[in-house]
């Protein structure tokens, strides 16, 4: 099964990629699912079908899934918010109250990875197509899975001890019930399920497709990401501009935007190589519905192979005495390491990744660190 995300900023044209994607895929013999991590749902209004919270075919072999965050959230963690919502009810909040603060900030956005991993598990899909958040939320999303195992590994054990002894005294002083059990395990279910979405979206058939539009800002966020996605360990094997000016025939205000474009695209180019930069022209209208989609896709992907597994190194690589990050566009300055007992702190520019260190390598010294050519390589002295 391939599994391909498509992020960047706000207004590029992420949904349309995916979409159309989605639909190239379909048409070509693939069973195929495309969901959204989006809470601004729309690829059902790209694809012109109602939107549906179970897979509903859209088109011969083309299936959309706008996930259902209520009906999902009870299933994930009703008992988490079951608790929380009798803990506020103690504290004296009405019913109605309780119920709309229980609600997590990013809830739909958590909901929505692991209804993929349900689906992913099902078998039934040759191509899970990911249209994904605005790049900022996308970037917090990916990396709640292992900065929420940091946590749970650590806190859970020592939780439930206290949680064992002070139960009463908590009943008794702050007059909220202490959680019981039942709510620790559902925690715990919420934590293996989204480790096991790291596993599936890491993985070897899974990829990030950056989109963008020439234009210097979005260029610039788009570089950004590609560093952040590579410190998360998630892989990235294209670029889509979108909405480049054809440059035959154009009037004295399009032929300045065809120049301006043409000046990004070569930075885009010398930027992300060896990626394989993929162009969409602006069209001359709105692309609705599988047609248009799958005209989109056609001038998307021309002889490029859009399904083939990724290829190339992964972002992170352990070996007997070094571990290896790659780190494109990434500088010096932006990085910043350090050692805290058997982890890995890296920073990279405003984002941080700590890394648990295998105890091959955690019962050693770091013994040299350096940022060439793209990759972190981190040295330990044997």
């Amino acid at each position: 099964m391939r599994v391909l995300l498509f992020t960047g900023k706000g207004g590029v044209g992420k949904t349309t990629a995916a979409a159309a994607t989605a639909t190239l895929a379909a048409r070509r013999g693939l069973k195929t699912l495309v969901v959204s991590t989006d809470t601004a749902h729309s690829l059902a209004d790209a694809l012109a079908v109602p939107p549906s919270g179970e897979p509903v075919e859209a088109a011969p072999g083309l299936y959309l899934q706008q996930v259902d965050t209520q009906r999902s959230l009870e299933r994930h963690w009703g008992e988490l918010q079951d608790y929380a919502r009798s803990a506020f009810h103690e504290l004296g909040l009405d019913e109605i109250t309780s119920e709309e603060v229980t609600v997590l900030p990013g809830a739909e956005e958590i909901i929505a990875l692991l209804e993929l991993r349900e689906q992913a598990r099902t078998g039934r899909w040759d191509v899970i197509v990911v249209d994904c958040a605005p790049t900022a939320e996308t970037l917090r999303l990916l990396a709640l899975p292992e900065a929420l195992d940091w946590h749970v590994s650590r806190l859970l054990p020592i939780g439930r001890r206290l949680l064992k002894a002070l139960g009463p005294l908590v009943r008794h002083v702050a007059k909220v019930s202490a959680p019981e059990e039942s709510v620790l395990s559902a925690g715990e279910r919420l934590h293996r399920g989204l480790m096991a979405v790291r596993e599936l979206l890491t993985g070897d058939n899974a990829s990030v497709r950056l989109v963008l539009t020439p234009e210097a800002v979005v260029v610039a966020e788009a570089r950004r990401t590609l560093t952040s996605l590579s410190l998360y360990g998630y892989r990235v094997d294209a670029v889509i501009a979108n909405r480049v000016f054809p440059a035959g025939g154009a009037d004295e205000w399009r032929a300045r935007w065809v120049e301006a474009q043409t000046k990004q695209l070569a930075d885009v180019h010398a930027s992300f190589a060896p990626l394989p930069i993929l162009t969409v022209p602006y069209l001359p209208a709105e692309p609705v519905g599988v047609d248009a989609l799958a005209e989109v896709g056609d001038a998307l992907y021309g002889e490029h192979d859009p399904f083939a597994a990724p290829t190339g190194e992964p972002p992170m690589r352990i070996s007997a005495d070094e571990l290896t990050l790659w780190l494109p566009l990434a500088d010096k300055s932006d990085i910043d390491l350090a050692r805290k007992g058997d982890e890995l702190i890296v920073t990279a520019g405003s984002y941080r990744r700590v890394i648990a260190l295998p105890a091959a390598l955690a019962r050693r010294t770091v013994a040299s660190a350096a940022l060439q050519d793209g990759h972190l390589r981190v040295t330990f002295e044997i």
